[in-house]
């Protein structure tokens, strides 16, 4: 049975997660504004995987070649010219892409030093994703949230379901659900990644098992990387709760940069091991310049990303 402490602990954790949950659908708006914003910024030069093959929308002209049935020729553009055209459809497979925004209570955190929170920081990258997906001709959908989408309205559509959620799950999980995504398909995952080395290597070869391939995002604060701290500190936990008082707090700075080193590298090597792409964004720069590199990643073949290790 709970002591009365524990109790109340609890209780101030969640009324505490509510006033987040709430504030963050309120500022919903103005995060949707940036998406587009920011995916427009990098909209320049985003063609998708446009080649021949059976669709429905017209692509290109090109010249009759011998051999091939007469009745694919295009009579009308050939009249023009004294040779025979064949008019070419856009070849429709879409990718499906599953996008996942961790939303958890140390997401919620943004220091003097970051220009956003790291949970507004990953619902805009997450969003100007999509979009910029949906453009090229992706299909994407939100884990556990929605079905794919191929609208150009997903990022309202997006936001509309986060903002639900928001109201309903009173325990955000800090990793997707690890599920097997079927092959050919892809994932984004944008978070702290906090959790356990093995857990996320766990989740990582459970989303991986039957060929999907990978993009992590790992969303950081610059004072998370900076350790400024120094003199008596009280550090409080992801949920205001659990607090560590430090009598002399540059004394962990070194012991702390070390784990965190190595807690990266294990999140790297994870990736890497199933050819997955990692990157770190820190919530001091400019979201387009991870969007950008994020679009360079899906484009990049699958045999360059293992080659770079990520």
């Amino acid at each position: 049975m709970a002591s009365p402490g524990a109790a109340s602990r609890t209780a101030t954790g969640e009324a505490r997660w509510r006033s987040e949950a709430a504030s963050l659908a309120a500022r919903l708006p103005s995060l949707v504004i940036a998406a587009k914003q920011i995916a427009q910024s990098v909209m320049h030069g985003v063609h998708g995987r446009r080649r021949a093959g059976p669709g429905e929308n017209f692509w290109q002209f090109r010249p009759f070649i011998s051999g091939e049935p007469a009745v694919s020729i295009d009579w009308r553009r050939s009249a023009r010219e004294d040779r025979a055209y064949v008019r070419e459809r856009e070849w429709e497979a879409a990718h499906l892409v599953w996008l996942w925004l961790d939303r958890s209570t140390s997401m919620r955190f943004a220091s003097p030093m970051a220009h956003a929170s790291k949970i507004e920081r990953a619902v805009v990258l997450g969003l100007a994703a999509a979009d910029l997906m949906v453009r090229g001709g992706e299909r994407v959908g939100l884990v556990g949230l929605t079905r794919p989408l191929a609208t150009r309205g997903v990022i309202e559509r997006f936001a509309e379901a986060i903002a639900v959620d928001e109201g309903l799950n009173a325990s955000p999980a800090p990793l997707p659900p690890a599920q097997p995504l079927r092959a050919h398909s892809k994932a984004i995952l944008i978070g702290d990644f906090l959790s356990e080395d093995d857990e996320i290597r766990r989740c990582v070869q459970a989303l991986s098992a039957e060929g999907a391939e990978g993009h992590v995002l790992m969303i950081a604060d610059p004072i998370e990387e900076a350790f400024p701290f120094e003199g008596h500190t009280e550090f409080l936990g992801p949920d205001g709760v659990l607090r560590l008082r430090a009598p002399r707090a540059q004394s962990l700075r070194q012991d702390y940069l070390d784990r965190l080193r190595r807690h990266r590298e294990a999140v790297r090597e994870a990736c890497r091991g199933r050819g997955w792409s990692f990157a770190i964004h820190r919530t001091d720069r400019p979201p387009a310049e991870a969007l950008l590199a994020l679009r360079m990643r899906l484009e990049a073949p699958t045999s360059y990303l293992s080659a770079r290790g990520g």
